[in-house]
């Protein structure tokens, strides 16, 4: 396929792993964290962390939306499903992460819940227009990435005066979650050398954003592509950035990603949106400036406002390491539920559950590898 097999090329595989073997000094250790969970997927679908010398290391973040998601936005959905009565449009991946007491949005959509899987944002907003008697909820999710189309959707709402139709918004952003990684690295966190910047996120947002990690944290990044090549490339990138002692952000992904990325999806958002002053994120807690919620003229539009809810505290699963591996700090097979009692089938954690989860990339490509001493 024109495009696509170019950058999964096996020749030029074997040659950026014989380079990187080369440039990989044997005196010192490479950690390297890859935020988004396209990288970790591309990471064992394609068998690089095979490919990699034994002091280079790839550290999954938590760059997986659906994973970073506390217990209690998914309770919080439940109740406007069940409480008041709402259509709950939401994507697929949400409908089997856990929340509090074992439920989710399958097990609610089982016991009579009116909650539909959609495809995209134009579904929800079809869905408001066929039902004007129905209050419809879409359970907006995403990092950067997916907030345009949330804002495309608030700004149609607007326009064709759906007074039926309201955003449960759990947008989040990429930057403070780094920020709050970099921040607590260390004896008690997770040691990383460099950052394999997000793709798709990057896009919209540019490169710039990322311009306090070297300067605060003096930590490289470099902005890889989702196929194996990028991957593969920017590792090298990383390593040759640290043999040298330079730390700065380089941008591998130059064919999506520009320093400015998307002026006007950035100028959509920043008409819709308006920062929250903070956000609980699944294994990093309650962090400042993290998300966003519906700005003050779209207010009619914020499911929060407009519908009460009332829900109580939501513990983690005994046992379950998300909030560890979300963090850098464990692997997938250092967790005790893993592959025993949590399983894509009967997740425990999100982790397992989400498509560019932690736990179900080991699950799907390497279940049985074993974590490196």
């Amino acid at each position: 396929m024109k495009y696509i097999d170019e950058f999964r090329d096996q020749h030029l595989a074997r040659g950026l792993a014989a380079a990187i073997a080369a440039a990989a000094r044997p005196d010192r250790q490479y950690r390297l964290m890859e935020f988004c969970g396209g990288h970790t997927h591309a990471i064992f679908r394609y068998g690089i962390a095979d490919l990699m010398p034994a002091n280079v290391r790839f550290i999954h973040g938590p760059g997986c939306p659906v994973c970073v998601l506390p217990m209690a936005r998914i309770d919080h959905a439940i109740a406007l499903a069940t409480a008041h009565q709402v259509t709950l449009c939401t994507y697929a991946d949400l409908m089997r992460v856990p929340a509090g007491e074992r439920r989710s949005l399958l097990k609610a959509k089982a016991a009579g819940a009116d909650i539909r899987m959609i495809y995209s944002t134009a579904d929800a907003l079809r869905i408001a227009r066929e039902a004007p008697d129905r209050q419809v909820v879409f359970f907006a999710i995403g990092f950067e990435t997916t907030t345009p189309p949330t804002a495309v959707a608030a700004r149609v709402a607007r326009a064709e005066g759906l007074k039926n139709f309201s955003i449960f918004c759990n947008h989040v952003l990429t930057p403070p979650a780094l920020r709050t990684i970099l921040t607590t690295a260390g004896p008690d966190g997770v040691q990383v050398d460099g950052i394999l910047g997000p793709s798709h996120v990057s896009s919209v947002i540019g490169s710039q954003p990322y311009a306090f990690v070297p300067r605060e944290f003096a930590t490289p990044v470099v902005i890889a592509g989702f196929e194996p090549l990028d991957v593969m490339q920017s590792t090298l990138m990383l390593i040759r950035q640290l043999n040298e002692g330079r730390c700065e952000v380089e941008n591998q992904y130059t064919r999506a990603v520009t320093e400015q990325g998307n002026r006007k999806a950035q100028a959509l958002m920043a008409q819709v949106f308006a920062p929250r002053e903070t956000f609980e994120w699944r294994g990093l807690g309650f962090l400042p400036h993290s998300a966003l919620r519906l700005a003050d003229d779209y207010a009619d539009l914020d499911a929060e406002r407009r519908f009460a809810v009332t829900i109580g505290e939501a513990r983690e699963v005994k046992g379950c390491a998300c909030p560890a591996i979300l963090r850098g700090i464990k692997e997938p097979t250092d967790c005790k539920l893993f592959g025993t009692v949590c399983t894509p089938d009967n997740p425990m954690g999100s982790c397992m559950v989400s498509s560019e989860g932690a736990c179900a990339a080991y699950w799907s490509y390497g279940r049985f590898r074993q974590p490196r001493a």
